[in-house]
């Protein structure tokens, strides 16, 4: 499946794993990456409106979960994908309430996992492209 993503964000104040989910996407055909190490980088370039969030859950300053709410504030449209080393289900519940679209762990899964995270937004994209134009003709025909 192709994905056509104008980017993406990795924010993980850990910069080995960085590097490793960088390449993960790169090799998922991903170009457009862009790589923070603090929810507050984030936060200054979030202007740029990325399509998809890769957020890791236990940072420094802004942890996880705050830069998750902040980020939805801005756009509620934004696909937030949690990544964290807890497998932990009240967190996974916790950042799935406040918007998270995903919460995938960092194991020996990750690959695969971003794989198919990455291809359930393509399709949920996908359906909402082609609800918009019916919407469109909907309300057209009350006007």
């Amino acid at each position: 499946m192709q994905h056509h993503f104008k980017s993406v964000f990795v924010v993980d104040d850990d910069r080995f794993h960085l590097e490793i989910m960088k390449q993960i996407l790169s090799e998922a055909g991903i170009n457009n990456i862009t790589c923070f190490e603090s929810g507050v980088d984030c936060l200054d370039r979030i202007h740029q409106k990325p399509d998809v969030i890769f957020l890791d859950h236990q940072m420094d300053i802004y942890t996880g979960q705050v830069t998750l709410r902040k980020i939805k504030r801005y756009n509620p449209n934004t696909f937030v994908v949690m990544v964290s080393a807890q497998e932990n289900i009240d967190t996974a519940v916790e950042t799935l309430k406040h918007g998270a679209f995903d919460y995938i762990q960092k194991n020996e899964n990750l690959e695969s996992n971003i794989k198919n995270v990455l291809v359930k937004i393509t399709e949920i994209r996908e359906l909402l492209k082609e609800r918009k134009p019916s919407l469109l003709k909907s309300i057209f025909k009350f006007i």
